[in-house]
């Protein structure tokens, strides 16, 4: 990709990925996308979200204009062998927690970058994540007051279960809240000239 200083659009409606947007000093506008989020059983760990990502960039391709840039991302918990996305219910959000209690497990985030030419640029980031072991109590406390039905694998880290319950991170921390943002500055960076 050869754009210079292009019209970003950040293709989620995600308040965390939003926040770290912004917080790169970079305009950018927001976008819905409505694509189909399923992907082919034999893909494994980080190639899922990897799959997504492009899907989301391809379901708004037709939209992209000269010079548009647009930023696709999609994050998976993957716990012994098995994807945990985001929970049905309640009662599903505390079965994942449970599985995740006493457990380290990988949190993948895969960001697209694209063009109006189809042109795709994508990164996969992984971090491993601990938790102690969480009481019955601590896990219905936190889906009862937090309700963590958007969020893959139950849970936000920078939320009251992460300040309690997370015991060791190997990785970027802002992956876990779904959005590699220092990689996405550096995938940025060539292509965005900073004004003082």
């Amino acid at each position: 990709m050869k754009l210079l200083n292009p019209n970003i659009i950040l293709g989620s409606q995600s308040p965390r990925r939003r926040e770290l947007m912004a917080g790169l000093d970079i305009p950018f506008s927001c976008v819905t996308i409505d694509a189909d989020e399923s992907y082919p059983t034999y893909l494994q760990a980080g190639d899922i979200p990897l799959y997504i990502s492009r899907a989301k960039a391809r379901a708004y391709a037709s939209e992209l204009r000269e010079n548009d840039l647009l930023i696709t991302s999609d994050t998976i918990v993957w716990l012994n062998g098995e994807m945990l996305g985001k929970p049905q219910d309640e009662a599903d959000a505390k079965a994942m927690l449970s599985r995740l209690s006493g457990q380290t497990h990988e949190v993948y985030t895969a960001v697209c970058f694209a063009d109006m030419n189809g042109e795709l640029e994508t990164l996969v980031d992984c971090t491993k994540v601990t938790f102690k072991t969480l009481s019955e109590e601590e896990i219905n406390y936190y889906v009862t007051k937090y309700h963590p039905l958007d969020k893959a694998g139950a849970y936000g880290v920078q939320e009251w279960i992460g300040y309690v319950g997370v015991t060791r991170m190997e990785g970027s921390y802002f992956n876990v809240m779904g959005f590699p943002i220092s990689r996405v500055y550096d995938t940025l960076y060539p292509k965005y000239i900073y004004q003082s």
